[in-house]
């Protein structure tokens, strides 16, 4: 990777380090000996610093504003973002220089940087995080259909523009070849592994459970395509219609949607059992996965989460607890028989795939057992990095095969044959 030396990553949806994406591919770039630099935008409340050096890599960020209308604020913030980025990106140039923009969608925004400095001999990859017009048909159903019109566009010029794509898995892949009519030699699977190492069970805290036998868990963000509301209707159903007392749920995280989860527990009679801990770090993670009894996914069937990899998943599994989740694909594909499958937006079977966990301990422990090997074998961030450092490889040759290869690819005829 001698020629690749200098990497601008851009990201907008979430602030770096916290983004669980942008984090670990910027930490194996930095090992491979690259000179990493992050834009993102602020955090709320931490990492509102306009600059800092976290692990010897540089981060710029910038403040979005707050908007109460969400439909002046999709277009706002995205405007604002791709004009602070590319400003951001001219002092990354003079201070550190670059050679390739590695750009983390949504928005599909950035290939626009990326022809900027196409004349000047920079290298554009597109990080395919989630399909973005399929987010935003989920945010905003039916409504401005022009906009998601011109998404789908936008995503198909990103496509056009990257010297390279990555997808988060192979149902992305296969949207980007037939949507962008991507060869699948540029095109790399690079999932959201864990860290295995990292996540292991600590010294358990049974106080935790605030009281009960069983606790529910779920770790990530609350936003509405997230289904997180599903938790606590089930919840509902197993305290009020089956009378079972003996559970509580605790929803580690926050997003959009949190202001409504709160106001829905208080409607279904449910704060006594359910713990809002908003965001927290990574230790206290690790404290309220190693008391829970099981995972919870509630990402529904909505036309989105079917193409998406869910990275909490992946660490209930790595906590080696088993899951419920939706029968969605990549869930699926991730989980095996890491997880008992609901039917897809069924509060009833959610419940019901709860209860059977919850009243056999020995299920539990085989499946999570199961969960962690996989975790081990097939799917923590050792493993997929591989193909990230793969894709380096192939852009630092320029060629359809790459010469001298960091690493084989491992996992992708496996995966395009499993999906």
């Amino acid at each position: 990777m001698a020629k690749v030396t200098k990497i601008l990553m851009l990201v907008e949806n979430m602030p770096v380090p916290p983004d669980r994406r942008v984090w670990p591919e910027a930490i194996a770039l930095r090992d491979q000996g690259c000179h990493v630099c992050i834009i993102s935008p602020k955090g709320t409340t931490e990492f509102r610093e306009s600059y800092s050096c976290i692990e010897g890599i540089h981060i710029y960020r910038y403040s979005l504003p707050t908007i109460g209308s969400k439909y002046a604020a999709f277009i706002v913030e995205y405007g604002i973002a791709l004009l602070m980025t590319f400003l951001l990106s001219i002092k990354v140039l003079f201070r550190h220089g670059f050679d390739v923009i590695h750009a983390a969608n949504p928005p599909d925004l950035f290939f626009m940087i990326g022809l900027f400095y196409r004349p000047f001999g920079k290298k554009f990859i597109f990080d395919q995080h989630d399909l973005a017009p399929e987010m935003f048909q989920v945010k905003f159903k039916d409504r401005m259909r022009v906009l998601y019109q011109l998404l789908s566009l936008l995503a198909i010029c990103s496509y056009r523009t990257a010297d390279l794509v990555i997808t988060s898995n192979v149902s992305q892949k296969q949207v980007a070849m037939k949507l962008g009519h991507c060869p699948t030699s540029k095109v790399f699977v690079v999932r959201n592994g864990p860290d295995a190492a990292r996540l292991k069970p600590v010294t358990p805290e049974p106080e935790l459970k605030r009281g009960r036998c069983y606790l529910l868990a779920y770790e990530g963000v609350m936003a509405i395509q997230d289904g997180v509301e599903y938790t606590l209707y089930a919840l509902h159903e197993l305290v009020y219609q089956r009378g079972r007392q003996d559970v509580s749920l605790v929803l580690m995280g926050d997003g959009e949607h949190v202001s409504i989860l709160h106001a829905l527990s208080n409607k279904l009679n449910l704060d006594e059992y359910v713990n809002f801990t908003g965001w927290i770090d990574k230790e206290d993670i690790l404290r309220y996965l190693t008391v829970a009894d099981v995972g919870l996914t509630p990402d529904p069937q909505n036309g989105l989460n079917e193409y998406s990899t869910m990275i909490k998943t992946m660490e209930y599994m790595a906590m080696a607890k088993p899951i419920v989740a939706f029968d969605l694909p990549e869930t699926r594909f991730s989980a095996q028989e890491a997880a008992l499958y609901a039917v897809p937006n069924s509060v009833e079977d959610f419940a019901d795939q709860i209860e059977s966990l919850l009243d056999d301990s020995a299920l539990r422990c085989k499946m999570g057992a199961l969960g962690r090997r996989r975790i081990e074998e097939e799917l923590s961030w050792d493993h997929s990095k591989k193909n990230l450092l793969l894709a380096y490889e192939m852009l630092r040759s320029n060629s359809s095969e790459p010469s001298s290869p960091l690493v084989s690819d491992p996992t992708t005829e496996v995966t395009e044959i499993r999906n």
